[in-house]
């Protein structure tokens, strides 16, 4: 937001340059961003005024002409210039001048006649023809009233005779831009930065609009045959609609100009630059339309039709859809409510009537219309941070007032004020000491009743009421806020923290983690760090098709970054995988690597009731390397497992699972319960990612293994009686797995058995088709007395027995 010290200075007194202005007014949150000396590269030009007009001798199109430039100084000028005229008061650059650019002007010779100085056009100052629409584009800047009635009178020019130009023209102003919060629209305007300017340099707040805020305009249904309705409240909380007549097309007042200019806004006629001029000055964006453009004479403020378009001011047509809140009359619609009006409603130069629109529209709305119609204004800037529906009223009669005031129009008696969603009035409790505690100060209460009534919030009964334009004021931490800016973050003393905290620590899943990244580092594994997103692509390069939970249940994004990061994670192989190429591709021979991350399930369309998608913490392991197989793997994770603080588990295999070899992989199961998966990846993932080695994965559900790990260890004596030893073997189909037959010792050892070890695994085809044969040293041990052999043979005809009728197995002998 840009504002000239100048027009701050009609809200507050100002004693200070600009660059302290500039300091002050960052400290107290609004923060300056650059401080420009407009017409500051302008310097020793003068007015002056042609006194002779000779033509030059040994030239057929330059003149040389005699200029007074003040206190009796008269100065000869060689030109070339063709629409000068003797008596015409012009722009002098003296010898030693510069102008804009870094053009220095010096005393010369032109054809063999001195020349001390130069003649200045619009451009050579920098000025914008458009300000001055009596100038030509290609000559001398004729300051007389015949060419430029708004720089003066002739009488008072020659007054003017030998002053900076820029006094003149009113160049020399000192502009502030201003970083504004998102928070903080009211200072979106030069009203709001006064009212700041005012309370930093603790002066009194002028407000030169207080008669805005009695005028009394009585309501009425129907001004000039105009209605007003709203369809959609929930979109549009206010619309005002004022009615000039008699209007009188122009162009607008010097110092509105200069103003405008101030403030980067380029001057159209007086009625658009009203408008433009109140929206800078309140804060409130205005629209003024045609009224005999607005057919049926009524206005609706209605979402957009599917398909509807509409010609913006800017010669653009825009497609609209069911999302957009447009202003429409009975058959098209005239405006992208907040954005900008239409064409077809257009101020032109022989419009009679006009209507003033003040409406405040929500501020989400109008964001996202104007980025869908890629259309982004200082209107649609303001309503995005939103505005209060209050000031609408004030803005509007202030719009009528600048036109009676530059002879514009007559008001018509009267508004149009239709008010469907008032704005909340927040009342706070003023808690000094919780305020003071929180800010570390020692403020009285006098002290921050004094600072919140100069900013304009009314404090009664100990309750703080903010103004209308203070929406962002909701709750003590913002009450605190507003004392500590103009308290002076400056005077915040250096003090330790003084409070009570909550000791820190690791719960139990992090704990674990941190135990298993520890272990897998000292054990050669790299970590990596993976995204959060995956593509729909990466899920079939790793055989998830059809109705695979992977794919249904997937989490997808509605706005990706890009077609590689269209779901959420369901599975973290894809990433694995990738990892994996990218070394191979390296050619790093062997790589071990693991990674941590979450990943992501819509179970049971969680998402479709408003509930959150399941997240599990997955631990991924991926190796190749020609020395390393499956056991290898398993190995790793039994380590895992271990260090965890899980005693017991089963391996079971697993054949469903179709990023896996079908034969080489394996469930780590607590009962019924998957808590890892194990194995050799399927060949197609391996040719899927160009990868001619066989790749080992393990997926660990490290939010399972926190669930059934047990961190109590429990530790007995060594027993000091001896352990008995016996050896079976046995002959089993080839589709007996050996974790089966280990249940069965287990379970029928009556706890006697301390450990079963298997030591051998023997194909032959003297054993039978489909036949395997497994052996297993198993130990015997009690704590408290020595075994006898009886009861240990008794135990082992148990076992065989159960062995031959659950398994069919057959004893060796």
């Amino acid at each position: 937001m840009k504002a000239s010290i100048e027009w701050l200075k009609e809200y507050s007194n100002i004693n200070v340059n600009a660059k302290e202005l500039g300091d002050i007014l960052t400290m107290t949150g609004s923060k300056v961003e650059t401080i420009e000396e407009q017409g500051g590269d302008i310097q020793n030009v003068v007015v002056g005024k042609i006194l002779e007009i000779k033509p030059h001798l040994d030239s057929d199109h330059m003149v040389v002409t005699q200029v007074d430039v003040g206190n009796g100084e008269v100065v000869q000028i060689v030109t070339g210039a063709n629409n000068i005229h003797e008596n015409d008061i012009v722009p002098i650059a003296k010898d030693g001048s510069t102008l804009p650019g870094g053009v220095q002007i010096k005393t010369g010779k032109l054809r063999g006649v001195d020349s001390c100085g130069m003649m200045c056009s619009m451009g050579e100052l920098g000025l914008d023809i458009h300000n001055y629409p009596n100038q030509i584009e290609n000559g001398i800047m004729i300051l007389s009233s015949e060419q430029n009635e708004k720089i003066g009178k002739n009488e008072e020019l020659e007054k003017s005779l030998g002053k900076d130009i820029k006094e003149v023209l009113g160049l020399n102003q000192t502009v502030i831009d201003f970083e504004i919060t998102p928070n903080r629209p009211d200072c979106l305007s030069i009203e709001g930065l006064g009212r700041e300017t005012a309370v930093s340099l603790k002066e009194t707040f002028k407000n030169p609009r207080k008669n805005l805020e009695e005028m009394k305009v009585p309501d009425k249904e129907n001004i000039e045959g105009l209605t007003v309705s709203i369809e959609a409240p929930d979109l549009c909380y206010r619309y005002i609609a004022r009615v000039v007549k008699n209007v009188k097309i122009g162009p607008s007042p010097d110092w509105m100009v200069k103003r405008l200019n101030a403030c980067g806004v380029r001057s159209i006629n007086n009625i658009v630059d009203i408008t433009n001029y109140v929206m800078l000055e309140l804060g409130q964006p205005m629209h003024a339309f045609d009224i005999n453009s607005i057919d049926g004479k009524h206005i609706t403020v209605r979402r957009a039709k599917s398909n509807e378009k509409i010609i913006t001011l800017d010669d653009q047509e825009r497609n609209l859809d069911e999302t957009m809140l447009v202003i429409a009359d009975e058959k098209k619609p005239v405006a992208i409510a907040g954005v900008m009006g239409g064409q077809n409603s257009e101020i032109e130069g022989d419009t009679q009537t006009v209507v003033f629109e003040s409406a405040v529209f929500y501020g989400g709305s109008v964001r996202k219309t104007a980025k869908a119609v890629g259309l982004r204004t200082e209107a649609s800037a303001r309503y995005e941070k939103g505005l209060s529906p209050e000031n609408a009223l004030k803005v509007v009669n202030r719009a009528v007032e600048l036109v009676e005031q530059l002879g514009a129009g007559e008001a018509v008696e009267g508004k149009i004020d239709v008010y469907p969603t008032k704005q909340k009035v927040n009342q706070i409790p003023l808690q000094v000491d919780r305020i003071n505690n929180l800010l570390g100060i020692k403020a009285t209460k006098e002290e921050m009743i004094g600072i919140l009534e100069k900013l304009e919030m009314k404090v009664e009964n100990d309750t703080v009421i903010p103004p209308y334009f203070r929406q962002d004021v909701e709750q003590l931490a913002d009450v605190a806020e507003e004392v500590l800016r103009f308290h002076g973050y400056d005077k915040l003393g250096t003090t330790l923290i003084n409070s009570e905290t909550t000791l820190g620590g690791k719960n139990k899943e992090q704990t674990i983690q941190d135990k298993v990244a520890g272990l897998l580092v000292n054990l050669g594994l790299s970590e990596i760090c993976t995204f959060g997103f995956i593509s729909e692509k990466d899920l079939e390069k790793c055989n998830i098709t059809g109705e695979n939970e992977y794919l249904t249940q997937a989490v997808r994004i509605q706005n990706p970054l890009s077609e590689d990061y269209t779901v959420m994670k369901t599975t973290s192989v894809p990433t694995m995988m990738q990892m994996l190429q990218n070394n191979n591709n390296y050619k790093n021979k062997d790589v071990r690597l693991f990674d941590i991350s979450r990943t992501y399930q819509n179970k049971n369309e969680a998402i479709g009731k408003g509930e959150l998608p399941l997240e599990n913490n997955i631990l991924t392991i991926g190796m190749y390397s020609e020395s390393e197989d499956f056991y290898t793997l398993k190995g790793l994770v039994e380590n895992v497992l271990e260090v965890a603080g899980m005693a017991r588990f089963d391996v079971r295999k697993e054949v469903t699972n179709q990023m896996y070899h079908p034969g080489r992989c394996a469930n780590i199961n607590v009962g019924n319960d998957v808590v890892a998966t194990i194995g050799e990846a399927n060949p197609l993932l391996t040719r899927n990612y160009d990868i001619s080695q066989r790749i080992l994965l393990a997926e660990i559900n490290l939010d399972k293994i926190a669930k059934y790990a047990r961190s109590n260890k429990k530790y007995a004596p060594i027993t000091k009686f001896p352990a008995v030893e016996r050896d079976i073997s046995m002959l089993v189909d080839e589709s007996v797995e050996v974790g089966k037959i280990e249940a069965i010792i287990q379970k029928k050892s009556k706890k006697m058995l301390e450990e079963a070890k298997l030591f051998d695994i023997y194909r032959s085809e003297k054993l039978g088709e489909n036949k395997k044969s497994v052996a297993y040293s198993l130990k015997f041990r009690v704590p408290d007395r020595t075994l006898k052999d009886e009861e240990i043979n008794g135990v082992m005809t148990e076992i065989i027995a159960e062995l031959e009728k659950s398994l069919g197995a057959e004893l060796r002998k």
